[in-house]
């Protein structure tokens, strides 16, 4: 097996490969993959159901022995995949309390850090494209066939008797 990132990787039902693959993404791809379930009221107010986790955000956490306790982000790992949250601490032996680490699958957002413009203008954008696609139902394409044009819709064509 090859040791560097390949983005031609199609998949794989082998454990071993998912993991590598996962270990092996660059920090840009591993970003995309730190994503975390948006609060029912957020659902409804952004028309997603996730979105990247960024620190600031205010989250719940789903499962383990920290469950339903809340918190803002802390500090956001990229490189582990891992996130800490505010408040959310192990006490140490000596005294000492540390971070406890999340993966970002396993808290819930229930507010977003909107700071960021970048962010939320991404979210705007994605709603308007939504309401288009909707809009535009069914789809039509153009199809050039020796100088004409002609106007398919995709529907019709999808229920169009196969041609042998």
């Amino acid at each position: 097996m090859k040791k560097q990132f390949s983005n031609k990787w199609q998949g794989s039902k082998q454990p071993r490969k998912q993991r590598k693959y996962l270990w092996n993404v660059p920090l840009h791809l591993k970003r995309k993959l730190m994503v975390s379930t948006l609060d029912k009221e957020l659902r409804k107010k952004y028309s997603m159901r996730n979105i990247e986790i960024r620190k600031g955000d205010e989250v719940m956490v789903l499962i383990g022995k920290f469950k339903k306790k809340k918190g803002k982000i802390a500090v956001v790992n990229v490189n582990k995949k891992k996130v800490a949250v505010e408040g959310i601490q192990h006490t140490k032996r000596d005294g000492s309390k540390r971070n406890v680490w999340f993966d970002a699958s396993n808290l819930k957002i229930t507010s977003l850090n909107t700071d960021d413009k970048m962010r939320i203008r991404k979210r705007e954008n994605a709603e308007r494209s939504g309401e288009k696609q909707r809009e535009d139902s069914p789809k039509e394409t153009e199809k050039v066939s020796l100088g004409k044009t002609e106007k398919i819709n995709l529907e019709e064509k999808k229920n169009a008797p196969k041609k042998k």
